[in-house]
């Protein structure tokens, strides 16, 4: 199941961002397409979910779950047998008997709910921002040359005109610096690489 956006129109207008009734399916596209990247840059979905992981078992009687934070969850089992001793704790799973059996590494799948009921503001913001210069892109040029890299000017000259364009890597307004990524994987702690959203 596809999550929904990480922002609305709603939240577009409220940043005072007109939107046309004949941009409506592009605006909804790029809302899809920054928050895909905002959670992908987070590691994780950020808005609440259903998920279920596998996860190696760790030597010790502590599991941590990713996709914090963590609400409930549903299942546990240990090398596909179900397992009920356990208890959730800080969004770690603890287990009196550990979680690998003794001859070796054991994988466990848990299914569990995560995330944010209500995203926050400055997610939504980031997100806002992103589509907002998706838009003024598109709306500025009717070619098709708004899709094309992003230019930004570092320098220009007027007598024989020169201009020198910035090369910071982006390829779209979509594309997070690196500051973000940086900030967002500390944020939200990264890595749910092997979960299926119910």
């Amino acid at each position: 199941m596809a999550l929904d956006p990480l922002a609305a129109v709603a939240d577009l207008e409220a940043r005072g961002l007109t939107i046309d009734p004949s941009e409506s399916a592009l605006v909804a596209v790029y809302l899809d397409v920054a928050s895909q990247a905002v959670r992908e840059a987070a590691g994780v979905p950020i808005s609440e979910t259903t998920s279920t992981v596998t996860l190696e078992g760790e030597h010790g009687q502590w599991l941590r779950l990713p996709g914090l934070p963590v609400s409930s969850v549903a299942t546990v089992e240990l090398d596909g047998e179900a397992v009920t001793d356990w208890r959730l704790r800080s969004g770690m799973l603890w287990r009196a008997a550990g979680w690998t059996n003794c001859d070796g590494p054991s994988e466990v799948e848990v299914t569990y709910t995560h995330g944010l009921l209500v995203v926050q503001s400055d997610i939504v913001d980031l997100v806002c921002r992103m589509v907002a210069a998706a838009l003024t892109a598109y709306r500025s040029l009717e070619t098709g040359e708004a899709l094309s890299a992003d230019k930004v000017v570092t320098s220009e000259r007027i007598g024989d005109y020169a201009v020198t364009f910035a090369n910071d890597g982006r390829v779209t307004e979509m594309d997070l610096p690196q500051y973000w990524r940086e900030r967002l994987a500390a944020r939200f702690g990264g890595g749910i690489s092997s979960a299926r959203s119910r």
